[in-house]
């Protein structure tokens, strides 16, 4: 079960030909803290609350929790100690773009998956530099509407890819998901015919 309602996570997995349900979760998260802690929290509240839905589903904790293998994922960018996670609206982007422009942001991708009575989490870190572009080209962005919704108001593997300069780690945790450290927690998924819930 993924407990997300992230169209980018869904394809990643579809790509690796992982069969899973989705279980978008509404979770209150926390958007202050150390950065590794915050998405580590709000990875494991999405993927605990979409267990607790499981179970009810089902009838027991129990059978739920035998069948059901849930992963929880939150994404954050971090700048000098600032957590910027998805922009409230198009002032807030705009001030998170400016905030990141011509600098080396951190990407953290935290994962918490649950198996049986198990939790493991992790959490992945990529480092992202932006280009020092003018005003105009925030505009352009801005304009296209592709900030909602994504942490640190972009989406690297959209028009976003105009802002970035290089990146140093898995370009897959900037898209929404570490696809090796999700692996190398559980190297089952492929080829498994389960489901990830």
């Amino acid at each position: 079960m993924l407990a997300s309602a992230s169209p980018q996570r869904r394809a990643l997995l579809e790509r690796l030909g992982v069969e899973f349900t989705l279980a978008p979760q509404e979770v209150e998260e926390l958007e202050a803290g150390d950065p590794y802690e915050v998405v580590i929290e709000n990875a494991l509240r999405k993927a605990r609350s979409a267990r607790v839905r499981a179970a009810a589903a089902a009838g027991t904790a129990e059978t739920a929790r035998a069948a059901t293998t849930v992963l929880g994922c939150d994404t954050v960018v971090a700048l000098g100690g600032e957590l910027y996670g998805k922009p409230s609206d198009e002032a807030a982007a705009r001030a998170t773009l400016r905030a990141l422009r011509g600098a080396t942001h951190e990407v953290l991708g935290g994962i918490a998956l649950l198996e049986g009575g198990e939790e493991r989490t992790g959490v992945a870190r990529t480092e992202v530099t932006f280009r020092s572009f003018p005003d105009e080209l925030i505009d352009w962005y801005l304009a296209r509407g592709e900030w909602r919704g994504r942490a640190g108001g972009y989406a690297i593997q959209g028009a976003g890819a105009a802002l970035v300069r290089c990146v140093r780690g898995d370009y897959e945790n900037v898209v929404g998901l570490p696809l090796g450290m999700l692996l190398e927690m559980c190297p089952q998924l492929l080829g498994r015919k389960t489901d990830v819930r």
